[in-house]
């Protein structure tokens, strides 16, 4: 499709298909939202996983018949930018903002959850970041691949017409399982090869235009490096895992991976979000230090690790939503937790404090560039100075760890100086 500009900015919708690898035969149909400068210069990218509110419905298949015939497609009718519409914080930054959605059907029954836990999905966001920065808003990227090069339909022009990163810096970030599946991307390619191997869930994708007859891309190791994503940041809005062997192994790796990895990461919780605190396996964050959480996984007690978690009071698990959705309504319905106390509700203030965070925690990068601070630099930078407040925007308050702080991180006396 042509894309639609409003101001400067412009939005367009791809449809893809990836092979997880060349020598599997398992395949992904995707859908990918894209917001980026019209001048495409843009700084940077974030990646952003949805959570398990959207996603195909029982009807996904006799509509993808249907629209085979029509030149339509069912995953065009669902649209994350709506539900997670945080364009304000990209366009301030002057970075562009993606979204990715898939056909997972992870339970016969309930065919259009997602219920976590399940790498691939990570992987896939890693690679529709890839194809973001090296063929743009295009679904003829093979026309420029080199692939095609001795082609008659080779046209290298359209490539560079539709390219808008003049970076290949990804922060990915997610909310719900979406936060989780986000750790894995955030590892970086090596990690999610070296991992992928071990969990028998190899990674080298392909990516190809169309089911029938399809122009396909090369593997994405032999990309050059400046075309593949390179991981700057990890934002996770109230995580959720789950670990059901084979078909959800979790991200536990990944996360252990990330541990080691000196780059900024933040985890934002809400006291109230029974999905991240009470359902996820493990939980997001656990005030019990023997308990196994996410954050403990992220930040080893004793360790360098840069993770740092946020606890919202009365956040709940769809306070982060611009707009109310009903499957999201869900999760928080049946919580016991804050039962005297009013949660935050989609498109309410909590939706404005994550466009705010999103845009404070783009602006730590100078244009085109990883941070090049050190960790107490990340500590000390804006984002996190403001989260470590009691009330670092409006009605919202933060809620303080043990240690009366705002903010929680491994080896804190690492800059008490």
């Amino acid at each position: 499709m042509k894309p639609i500009c409003i101001g400067d900015y412009c939005f367009n919708h791809h449809h893809l298909w990836i092979q997880y690898h060349k020598y599997l035969p398992q395949f992904v149909e995707v859908a990918v939202e894209v917001f980026y400068p019209r001048d495409r210069q843009a700084d940077g990218l974030i990646m952003f996983n949805h959570g398990f509110l959207i996603g195909t419905d029982l009807f996904y298949l006799p509509k993808k018949i249907a629209g085979s015939l029509l030149n339509d497609n069912p995953l065009f009718g669902v649209h994350p930018s709506a539900y997670y519409n945080y364009s304000r914080a990209a366009i301030d930054n002057n970075w562009a903002m993606a979204f990715v959605t898939a056909t997972h059907l992870q339970a016969s029954g309930l065919p259009w959850s997602d219920f976590g836990g399940n790498p691939r999905v990570g992987q896939e966001a890693f690679a529709v970041a890839s194809y973001l920065i090296k063929y743009g808003a295009t679904d003829e990227f093979y026309k420029g691949d080199e692939h095609y090069e001795n082609t008659a339909f080779f046209d290298r022009g359209v490539i560079e017409e539709a390219r808008f990163l003049r970076s290949n810096n990804v922060v990915f970030a997610g909310h719900s399982v979406g936060g989780a599946h986000a750790q894995v991307a955030a590892t970086g390619f090596k990690a999610m090869q070296d991992i992928g191997k071990r969990n028998m869930q190899l990674f080298d994708p392909v990516i190809y235009d169309r089911e029938l007859l399809p122009k396909y891309s090369r593997s994405l190791s032999s990309w050059n490096e400046q075309d593949i994503a390179q991981p700057v940041g990890l934002l996770q809005l109230s995580p959720v895992d789950q670990k059901i062997w084979p078909l959800a192994p979790g991200m536990q790796p990944y996360r252990e991976a990330l541990a080691e990895n000196p780059m900024p990461e933040l985890m934002i919780i809400g006291d109230c979000d029974c999905a991240c605190l009470d359902s996820s396996a493990p939980p997001a964050w656990s005030p019990d230090s023997g308990t196994v959480s996410q954050f403990s996984q992220l930040a080893p007690e004793h360790s360098d690790s840069w993770s740092i978690v946020a606890n919202l009071s009365n956040g709940s698990h769809c306070g982060y939503l611009t707009e109310c959705d009903e499957k999201c309504q869900l999760a928080d319905g049946d919580c016991k937790r804050c039962k005297d106390q009013n949660p935050w509700k989609a498109g309410d203030e909590e939706a404005e404090f994550t466009n705010e965070l999103i845009r404070r925690f783009l602006g730590i990068y100078e244009p085109g560039q990883p941070f090049s601070g050190d960790f107490c630099q990340w500590v000390q930078s804006d984002v996190i100075t403001w989260l470590n407040t009691e009330n670092p925007m409006g009605a919202i308050t933060m809620k303080p760890f043990s240690d009366n702080r705002y903010i929680e991180y491994a080896s804190p006396s690492r800059c008490s100086g």
